[in-house]
């Protein structure tokens, strides 16, 4: 008994030294760590700037390969790598006339990453990355979410030549696709050669990486352009010409902390390689008012007292077209030297500064929006949805920028947590592709969280290793995406490459839980409800006359034939429409006056529920017939979508 005790008693000494152990030596590791981070973040702006290491590309690709990459923006970078380290055969190919890698990163020098944070924090009490994997890789090379776009392209490079399976092909004039003799498959490309020879090269499988999704357009893949989902399709977002400052000294970078990180907005701010602020710009009166407006200042520190910035928007590109694009950069060259002047005579801390160069390359926000086999909505990432078939996460806010000099921009949302699916990059119509970054299956609203690269950089990871699970199964990418045992075997592969992709359920937002959700989700998904960062959507906000004409106008999209009347009509008569509370009764009779059905103030109501216009359901949850809230409209409006299109 005796020694029965002192045995128990050894051991939970033993247990208890080893908990010391494990304790002091997480302590030890944390320690270090924030060393390393303290040290980093003091003499980062001392880093010497690496030179350009030049990209050795291959004269001709083989005739075949297991799989060909089209695009060397981060995306395409990342697919690559995947599908070498999958043991695939790949051939890395980019039809623009680029000598480095890293596309808009480091030819468009957007040197400032819109990251994608987990809710959850690392050991340091720091934010976390989402995704981790090739991203992190490649992330843990650089100087911190602003970078030298030098250092960003080498490191890109050097994730690209240390893989054997990687063959690189840069400056070819066009890369065509391939096609099966029922064009319902890809089999490969046609690629035109820097000295204008065509080489057809055979692929198992093709990953369209490319900004626009110009190789699955070629492709015979649908897509929407822009905002035509939503109704608006002349519209997208503007483009920006990134500009460099030189003699960005510490000091002045003192002086901007000083300015940004004691103003008490949380909206602003600078970090030891990013600045975020400067409002007062978008108060620059612009030399081409029709074309050109300046935003706040989003700022990326370099390693030679310089700084690229991000603010400069040029409306009405058509990016398909050299000499729309001509005429853009021409626009912004014009209006540089007056930007950098009036930053100078509104900012001391600016005064020292001077106008360096533009990028040689545009920032597009948004072009085609491909239709796959699933098309990521706003209700999908403002209610942070999981996926079964997820293969990165996205908490980017819903970032609309403007599409006019006299639109405002908007920012819908702001996620902690959602799921990107497989199904995503998988396109409708042809197999044996995938398309990956900001031309995938998204919506175009849910298109302003999802475009950001880190996301991008997740689906081109995932779309390499599934090029060899569609390889070694001889399944197609659309029969993979309907396999819940592949597509499982397909996590298990990215979380052994370093991807972290557990399935999530979150705590429900406030408003999911509010009685108008049902009504919320309608006005989302036709773009016409905002709730900014704290996604306050205001549902029980009073609603008022005018802004019901402009709710119900705004609806129109939902159906445009239905439309034969005038919504305006409705408060011609009335006086302060934007102030008078919003009765049942007037809110009637706008949807009455809109669709142009003959009724009077008092016989609307009466004739939206004859037509299934308005339903049972939505009176009960409009507890005050006299005073309208929002939530109230939103209800509505589903009905009346409901009534006109069969859907909610």
């Amino acid at each position: 008994m005796a020694n029965s005790n002192r045995n128990t008693s050894t051991s939970k000494g033993w247990i208890w030294l080893m908990a010391t152990l494990i304790v002091l030596a997480v302590l030890a590791a944390a320690g270090s760590l924030y060393y390393q981070y303290k040290h980093k973040a003091e003499t980062q702006h001392n880093v010497a700037k690496q030179g350009l290491e030049e990209v050795k590309s291959v004269k001709k690709a083989k005739d075949a390969y297991d799989v060909i990459v089209v695009g060397t923006d981060p995306e395409g970078v990342a697919a690559a790598v995947s599908a070498a380290r999958n043991g695939l055969s790949t051939l890395l190919v980019d039809g623009r006339n680029r000598e480095i890698l890293g596309g808009l990163m480091t030819l468009g020098w957007i040197n400032s990453l819109d990251m994608n944070y987990s809710p959850n924090k690392t050991l340091l009490g720091k934010d976390d990355v989402f995704n981790k994997g090739i991203f992190s890789e490649w992330y843990a090379k650089l100087e911190g979410d602003s970078f030298d776009v030098n250092t960003a392209a080498n490191a890109f490079y050097n994730l690209v030549k240390n893989e054997k399976n990687i063959d690189l092909l840069l400056k070819t004039k066009k890369v065509e696709p391939l096609l099966t003799d029922s064009k319902s498959a890809v089999q490969g490309a046609t690629i035109t050669l820097d000295n204008g020879t065509t080489q057809v090269v055979k692929a198992s499988s093709v990953i369209d990486a490319t900004q626009d999704g110009d190789f699955a357009a070629a492709s015979g893949v649908p897509f929407t352009m822009g905002r035509e989902d939503i109704g608006d399709p002349k519209s997208k977002m503007a483009v920006t010409l990134a500009f460099r400052l030189k003699n960005v000294t510490p000091e002045v970078w003192s002086l901007m902390a000083k300015r940004l990180n004691g103003d008490d907005n949380p909206d602003t701010g600078v970090n030891e390689v990013s600045v975020f602020g400067y409002g007062e710009m978008s108060s620059y009166p612009p030399l081409n008012k029709e074309r050109a407006k300046m935003r706040g200042l989003n700022m990326g520190r370099q390693n030679d007292n310089t700084v690229l910035i991000n603010s400069l928007q040029i409306f009405g590109v058509d990016t398909f077209d050299p000499k729309s694009v001509q005429e853009a950069f021409d626009i912004g060259k014009k209006e540089l030297p007056n930007v950098v002047a009036y930053m100078q005579k509104t900012f001391p801390e600016f005064a020292s500064l001077e106008l360096d160069a533009s990028a040689p390359e545009l920032y597009v926000r948004e072009t085609r929006h491909m239709q796959g086999e699933y098309r990521l909505n706003i209700v999908d990432v403002c209610t942070n949805n999981d996926q079964w078939d997820r293969i990165g996460f996205g908490s980017y806010a819903v970032d609309i920028q403007r599409t006019s000099p006299t639109d405002n921009g908007n920012v819908v949302c702001k996620p902690k947590q959602y799921a990107i699916p497989f199904r995503s990059i998988v396109p409708l119509k042809v197999d044996g592709l995938l398309v990956v970054g900001r031309a995938a299956s998204y919506d175009t609203l849910p298109h302003g969280s999802a475009r950001v690269m880190p996301t991008g950089m997740a689906e081109g990871e995932a779309a390499g290793a599934a090029a060899m699970f569609a390889k070694q199964e001889k399944l197609s990418f659309r029969q993979l995406a309907a396999s819940k045992d592949l597509i499982g075997k397909l996590q298990a592969q990215l979380t052994k490459q370093g991807m972290e992709l557990p399935a999530s359920t979150l705590k429900p937002q406030p408003f999911m839980e509010h009685k108008a959700y049902e009504g919320l989700k309608s006005a989302l998904m036709l773009g016409l409800a905002s709730g900014a960062y704290n996604n306050n959507f205001q549902l029980d906000a009073a609603a008022n006359p005018k802004r019901m004409v402009n709710l119900v106008s705004g609806a129109k999209k939902m159906k445009p034939e239905a439309y034969k009347g005038d919504a305006a009509k409705a408060i011609d008569k009335l006086d302060n429409a934007d102030k008078l509370p919003l009765t049942l009764e007037q809110a009637s009779y706008t949807v009455t006056q809109a669709l142009g059905i003959a009724a009077s103030l008092n016989e609307a109501q009466a004739k939206l529920i004859e037509g299934n216009l308005l339903t049972d359901a939505t009176l009960k949850l409009i507890a005050d017939k006299q005073k309208l809230t929002n939530g109230d409209t939103f209800l509505m409006i589903k009905d009346l979508k409901m009534g006109l299109t069969g859907k909610p």
